[in-house]
């Protein structure tokens, strides 16, 4: 636990309390099981303190739930008091593997139906919550951040929504564009990437990585991606590139316009290792084509990196890249559900994020800056650092 003394300095803001929604069960169990381990290496001395009633516990998850009428309409419900406590709400919007039925038929849950149960649950805890925090890792309608002729700006409204009904601080990850937080300047908003546990995951997987400008390149698959492949590429010490997606303004396929080709921006990448980082894989078919695009320019090894990895049009296109040696992994967290099948596959692999959500929790419990959560620069160099000598030394 980074900078436990910060903590045993700061009071908690309020009991606290996490509302697991059932979208995000396994990450919830997850966190609260983080939390409890961290509050036992608490500073014994003030545990006996009134203010600290209740701060050291084998759970810090509330029972509370969202039944259904047989109609489908829902009502959100706590079956504990949660007057004065510190609450923070989790849930997965992109988790459609929960169904209901409605009038017999079988329904799975889309992100309306997610967003909606979240509105239920910070209705019914009535202003009796001395403080809502929303944990929401993909944001809602994220790709509808911005707003053209004639379109609905969604995002925006959801979080206008979220402060009018009493929402203090949203907690995201990789928002797709972040610049939506300018719609409430009034409520929290913190956005936090994983590249820690990204590159965890990374060299866990591979024992001959070298990770250096000589060897490695981080690669962005489009202009939106830049900024976190730039600032990427300069905390491991590499270089950066791009793929400019050229795009048919003429016509509309699956409500975007259609790519006409990628286009690259970047030094010679002639065996090196690429690393390709993007926010979202959706249907996987651009991030495709831009390992393709790589392995024609005679890329080494290709590593595909997202923090959600939705795959909506299922694996068979990532079996086929994979048998013709177009990448070579790819990384993604446990921030919203992935499918049992994808788990199963020989180059996919989960970068755990359930210890910097716990982290992020505790320390806005103790209204202490999360900047003490957030890895360091010198942290990761030390870890490549050690992991890069190891290699070498190997190889010799």
């Amino acid at each position: 636990m980074p900078n436990l003394r910060e903590l045993e300095n700061a009071m908690p803001v309020a009991p606290l309390k996490i509302v697991v929604l059932q979208s995000a069960t396994k990450l919830g169990k997850s966190v609260n099981n983080y939390l409890v381990d961290f509050r036992k290496q608490f500073n014994t001395a003030v545990k006996a303190d009134p203010a600290f009633h209740g701060y050291v516990s084998p759970s810090y998850i509330v029972n509370a739930e969202c039944p259904r009428f047989g109609s489908g309409e829902a009502k959100g419900k706590f079956n504990e008091s949660i007057r004065g406590k510190d609450l923070f709400i989790l849930v997965d919007v992109c988790d459609n593997s929960i169904t209901y039925n409605l009038n017999g038929y079988t329904n799975h849950m889309s992100p309306d139906d997610h967003y909606q149960d979240l509105k239920r649950i910070i209705a019914a805890a009535n202003g009796k919550a001395r403080r809502i925090n929303v944990i929401m890792p993909y944001l809602y309608e994220g790709r509808q951040h911005k707003k053209n002729t004639r379109e609905s700006l969604d995002c925006a409204y959801a979080l206008e929504e979220l402060a009018s009904m009493g929402v203090d601080n949203l907690i995201t990850f990789d928002a797709h564009d972040p610049r939506v937080q300018n719609a409430t300047p009034l409520q929290g908003f913190d956005n936090f990437s994983p590249y820690y546990q990204f590159l965890k995951a990374l060299l866990n997987s591979e024992d001959d990585l070298i990770i250096d400008k000589d060897h490695t390149v981080v690669i962005s698959p489009d202009e939106g991606a830049l900024d976190r492949a730039v600032y990427f590429a300069n905390v491991l010490g590499v270089n950066a590139g791009m793929f400019y997606k050229r795009r048919d303004y003429s016509k509309m396929v699956d409500g975007k316009n259609p790519i006409v080709a990628h286009e690259f921006l970047g030094e010679n990448i002639d065996g090196k290792d690429v690393i390709i980082i993007d926010d979202i894989i959706s249907s996987g078919e651009s991030m495709l084509d831009t390992a393709k695009q790589l392995k024609k320019m005679n890329a080494k090894r290709i590593f595909i990196l997202a923090t959600f990895g939705q795959f909506n049009k299922g694996m068979d296109i990532f079996d086929e890249a994979y048998e013709k040696c177009i990448f070579d992994r790819i990384i993604t967290t446990n921030l919203i559900y992935t499918r049992p099948e994808v788990k199963e596959k020989p180059y996919y692999i989960e970068a755990d994020v359930s210890k910097f959500i716990a982290q992020i929790i505790d320390f806005m419990n103790h209204d202490v800056s999360v900047a003490n959560v957030m890895t360091s620069t010198e942290k990761i160099h030390e870890v490549l650092e050690k992991y890069n000598n190891r290699v070498k030394y190997d190889l010799m």
